[in-house]
């Protein structure tokens, strides 16, 4: 459990913003970007700032750093740091503050570490700078510190370079260096968006006990509502540079009072939503852009409850509404609870035949094994999603799918046909076109040069889908409208698209050839929440029309049980469990599921979710256990047993089969991992 907020009106903030207004300078002129912000972080106290991207989250933690860059000016209003204006202190002093007192932690760690240093020197930089002491006492402290954020080895990773450790040891050197001087405030901008749940859950376990222990303020930047929910005691919302709804998380998880508020809450996918009977709902139309914002409310051209002549005249301030505060004219007004309309149900897709079969399917880089005797099928109109922590081979198995890589033994077929073993240079066309990929990042993907009408298009010429030009251009114009976006935009080029107009090019794209079926690998990782909330949706009403078979591959749990029919749990190459979505939610749980599902933050304070704690990192797949893969990080291992024998694949339903030594009835005794709570938390 988290502590209880403090008591924000009493004591002197570690931290404080009153009326922050931040503006970009450019040849367009004056772009505000921040309209009169205000926080009072105390010590101990850790804050949420939460929207879509855009909204000035990071721009507020870059301004309280002083690293705007050139065309960034502080335009009005003050940022305190233990009662001082820091807008008003020399270079000399905002250098001795800055990495020591108050000190930022980046959402990409390697744009935080250099390339050409080893992490002892890196890390032993900031005592020597900020402190004075010598270089052997900087590296002790260096070393004492990354045991402190729990990394394996430390002498190695102390002698590496930022290239030879993994993501997640990168960040965790990176929340060494901004806690090796102990400061007084820690900013976090998205810390462990890149991050496996399991990696994110270790981490934000970390920065809490750290913090509380040195009574750090923290100040989470993020999009993701279910980590604010279980770090932070308070939070801002915002919208297009201002703060919409602030209070405490329980008062803002409870009963939010903003329209956007709520538009962000019915985006998130939580335990009980459902894309038939209980489908997300994304906010409607795009964030406006800092120069042409409308007049009165920010949110008003998106919102379901604008008044013309009341929400579009004048600025709205803040006002107090039951211990929060609230930007908005018709708060009252619209509180009841059927005033939030639920989302209209969809029909389940009808599920058929086989499409693609997998049996026994290996593939090995020489001493690497990065997929071992995978066995399972993927249905007409059915949505598998494989899950599990990076390097476990997901991605893999999508590229042997797709042609990009050769399976070394076993056998895939899709609709019949072996391709296990068959690049994609040496496919048919018809089965290329029968089996296309949405990727990770639309932004790679996408031709800068081209329309995207024309890239579309040649997706369809080349498929033979259509050959006449006029049929060719209805069909992209088809498709766009499938894909919900206007049909001018087949003459616009990528840069002049948003990145969730880029991900539904992409989707409209794989979709041209009428494909049989569809890998989808991270597809909405990247996007802010309500762009998730429309693509899945998308994604789920192609496949309603087309029967699509759909192979989703992804690190987010929510997500996959949202849109998952059946769900895969792979680890260091193998399947530990798999069965219907909600088979694998439900115990029993092969002991990695169940730390998967208690390692996601859940945005729901109906929810409560049991603890699991899993240590050590995944081994490596050059040297993987000779018995069960997860043997080394599991708090259920048999000794002698787990480590050294396979285990054997128990089935509990038609579907769901686990892979463990367990026995059945200890698996079948396991409590839930996520249950209703009796009482809001």
């Amino acid at each position: 459990m988290l502590p209880p907020a403090r008591d924000a009106t009493s004591g002197t903030p570690v931290l404080e913003c009153r009326d922050l207004c931040i503006s970009y300078f450019t040849r367009a002129g004056e772009i505000p970007a921040v309209v009169d912000f205000n926080l009072r972080l105390m010590p101990g106290e850790a804050h949420g700032l939460v929207g879509e991207s855009g909204c000035g989250k990071s721009t507020i933690a870059l301004a309280v750093m002083q690293y705007l860059g050139r065309n960034g000016r502080i335009t009005g209003g003050q940022i305190l740091f233990e009662g001082r204006d820091m807008l008003s202190m020399s270079p000399e002093e905002l250098r001795r503050i800055r990495g020591s007192r108050i000190a930022m932690v980046y959402q990409e760690p390697m744009a935080s570490l250099n390339p050409a240093m080893t992490i002892r020197d890196q890390l032993a930089e900031v005592p020597i700078h900020h402190e004075g002491v010598s270089r052997a006492e900087a590296r002790r402290r260096a070393l004492e510190m990354l045991h402190r954020v729990k990394l394996p080895d430390c002498d190695r990773i102390m002698r590496a370079y930022p290239h030879q450790i993994s993501g997640g040891q990168q960040q965790r050197v990176v929340i060494a260096m901004a806690l090796l001087s102990q400061p007084k405030v820690l900013l976090l901008d998205e810390p462990t968006t890149a991050l496996d749940v399991t990696v994110e859950a270790g981490i934000v376990e970390l920065i809490g006990e750290i913090a509380a222990q040195y009574g750090t303020a923290l100040l989470y930047v993020s999009h993701n509502l279910g980590l604010i929910r279980e770090t932070c005691q308070t939070l801002t919302v915002m919208y297009s540079g201002e703060a919409v709804e602030t209070g405490t998380v329980g008062q803002v998880f409870s009963r939010m009072h903003h329209p956007y508020t709520r538009g962000l809450f019915g985006s998130i996918p939580v335990p009980g939503a459902d894309k038939n009977t209980r489908p997300l709902r994304a906010i409607p139309g795009h964030l406006p852009p800092p120069q042409s914002r409308p007049r009165g409310c920010n949110f008003n051209t998106r919102c379901a409850f604008a008044l013309p002549g009341l929400c579009d005249r004048d600025p709205v301030a803040m006002r107090p509404v039951g211990g929060e505060a609230v930007r908005c004219l018709r708060v009252g007004e619209i509180d009841a609870p059927e005033a939030a309309a639920p989302a209209p149900r969809h029909e389940a897709a009808p599920i058929g035949d086989v499409v693609v079969d997998v049996r026994d399917l290996s593939k090995r880089y020489h001493e690497l094994r990065a997929n071992r005797n995978l066995t399972f099928d993927a249905r007409q109109g059915e949505t598998v999603a494989i899950v599990g922590e990076s390097g476990c081979g997901k991605s893999t198995f999508a590229r042997i799918l797709a042609g990009l890589e050769e399976a070394t033994s076993g056998e895939l077929e899709v609709a019949g046909t072996p391709i296990g073993a068959t690049p994609v240079q040496k496919r048919s066309v018809d089965m290329v076109r029968n089996l296309q990929m949405v990727f990770q990042n639309p932004f790679d993907t996408l031709n800068p040069s081209h329309t995207v009408g024309s890239q579309i298009a040649r997706v369809i010429r080349k498929f033979g889908v259509e050959t006449d030009e006029a049929r060719i251009r209805a069909r992209v114009l088809e498709l766009l409208d499938l894909v919900k976006l206007p049909r001018e935009y087949a003459d616009r080029r990528p840069r002049q698209l948003s990145g969730g107009q880029k991900q539904r090019i992409g989707i409209a794209r794989a979709f041209a050839g009428n494909p049989a079926v569809v890998v989808a690998d991270e597809p909405v990782s990247a996007l802010d929440v309500s762009v998730q909330a429309a693509v899945a949706d998308l994604l789920m009403s192609i496949q309603r029309e087309q029967g699509t078979t759909l192979i989703f591959i992804s690190h987010d749990l929510a997500v996959v049980r949202y849109l998952a029919d059946r769900i895969v749990v792979m680890y260091l190459g193998q399947i530990v469990e798999q069965g219907t979505a909600d088979e694998v939610f439900a115990a029993p749980y092969h002991p990695y599921t169940e730390a998967l599902l208690s390692a996601v933050p859940i945005a729901d304070v109906r929810l409560r979710k049991r603890r699991v704690i899993v240590s050590g990192d995944l081994p490596s797949a050059k040297r993987p256990p000779p018995g069960c893969p997860f043997s080394t990080r599991c708090n259920y291992a048999i000794a002698d047993l787990c480590a050294n024998q396979p285990p054997p694949v128990q089935r509990f339903s038609g579907h769901h089969s686990i892979a463990c030594h367990l026995p059945r009835d200890t698996l079948a005794a396991m409590e839930p991992v996520i249950t209703m709570a009796e009482e809001p938390a």
